[in-house]
């Protein structure tokens, strides 16, 4: 069978998810060969035998959002749906950010609002989230005192709030975080000099902080991150001349800085990057004309800015972005209303902004969002209470 292999996905499960029954063994995926991966020359992935083509499964090309459902003994996609934002044959129709009563309206998968605390007497700038396995999620802040602070969800309950310290100086920005493997964290700030500073969690402890530099510009804001296979991470920043700057980890060594450019006008806002598949990366950054901005790495070349407009009103800061399934992105805004909006990638179009409301007061800050599983979306946001608010799609 020749199908597609997304660093944590099988089937319609993540494959690198321990309640899967797969146990994780040393620093590297147990399906991934040991051969190295250049996302810049794009090989054809080798190992147990299998050879890994996107986006081809049998003869047929994998959407996720036709919403049928893998049976692994089959060469195809059998007819069961399983994406409730596909949920028989209406899709939800929004005017100035509502729904019209006689549609399905498929917030109700949504939580309401839940307040996480913060630590100390609060925190400024916005969350940071990342998941290593199924119903584990790990959450970042930056505090008044400017140290990261850290809160994690262990599958039963909330921890209390941890302090992870900072560079000397401490930080800058909001932190940023992702994992490319159980048990494994990577978080980034601005700090110092206006350098960006990495720290990992490597299943045993937390490291000393690193300082991997600036571009020639220097940069402004948080940093994004991104991860497509084990040991593999790409960041952005916003360099000070108003461009996208790339920097990476290849599993030996980091990169220099690359020079992205910018949509017309330049940056204004952080970016924010995901992935959903071996050797793809999508960013997005709000721009000088307050539209949301989308680039990405198919595995060949980065592709030209693409304009996604902004919900009614326009929107502050950062996107919020997430990845559920192949083919799939969810991005979320602070809305100017203080509200947070959602629009997403379903596999053939980008749909529509929804407004998906906020805790009493409004947001006070760019969301924050991971998946941990199918269908699965968890947002957070500071609100007006300067409390981490966590709101979750199932």
């Amino acid at each position: 069978m020749v199908y597609y292999n997304h660093p944590n996905w099988q089937g319609n499960l993540y494959r690198n998810n321990p309640f899967n029954g797969y146990q994780w063994q040393g620093t590297e995926y147990p399906f991934f060969s040991q051969q190295s991966y250049n996302p810049y020359l794009m090989q054809p992935f080798q190992s147990q035998g299998y050879s890994y083509q996107p986006y081809q499964w049998g003869q047929q090309q994998y959407d996720p959002y036709t919403s049928y459902q893998w049976d692994a003994s089959q060469s195809y996609w059998p007819e069961q749906q399983y994406n409730p934002f596909a949920l028989g044959q209406q899709n939800p129709a929004i005017f100035n950010g509502e729904y019209e009563s006689n549609t399905y309206d498929w917030r109700q998968g949504w939580s309401g609002w839940e307040d996480l605390g913060a630590p100390g007497r609060g925190f400024i700038g916005s969350p940071a989230s990342a998941s290593w396995q199924a119903n584990r999620i790990d959450s970042f802040v930056r505090s008044r005192n400017n140290q990261m602070w850290h809160k994690w969800w262990d599958g039963a309950e909330w921890s209390r709030w941890e302090d992870l310290g900072s560079p000397q100086g401490g930080l800058r920005s909001s932190p940023a975080a992702v994992s490319w493997g159980p048990n494994r964290i990577d978080t980034f700030v601005r700090a110092g000099r206006n350098t960006m500073w990495h720290k990992w969690w490597d299943g045993a402890g937390w490291s000393r902080w690193e300082d991997l530099g600036a571009p020639r510009p220097g940069f402004v804001g948080k940093p994004g991150v991104a991860s497509w296979q084990s040991n593999r991470l790409d960041c952005f920043v916003q360099g000070r001349d108003n461009n996208l700057w790339h920097k990476w980890w290849d599993g030996s060594r980091w990169s220099g800085w690359e020079n992205l450019g910018a949509p017309r006008g330049g940056l204004n806002g952080s970016p924010s990057a995901v992935s959903w598949g071996a050797n793809r990366i999508d960013c997005f950054v709000r721009g000088r004309n307050n539209q949301m901005w989308h680039k990405w790495w198919d595995g060949r070349r980065w592709n030209e800015w693409e304009n996604l407009g902004s919900p009614q009103g326009g929107f502050e800061g950062s996107v919020g972005v997430s990845s559920w399934a192949q083919n799939r992105i969810d991005c979320f805004v602070r809305g100017r209303n203080n509200r947070m909006w959602h629009k997403w990638w379903d596999g053939r179009r980008w749909n529509e902004w929804e407004n998906l409301g906020s805790p009493q007061g409004g947001i006070r800050s760019s969301p924050s969002a991971v998946s941990w599983g199918l269908n699965r979306i968890d947002c957070f946001a500071r609100g007006r209470n300067d409390g981490m608010w966590h709101k979750w799609f199932t």
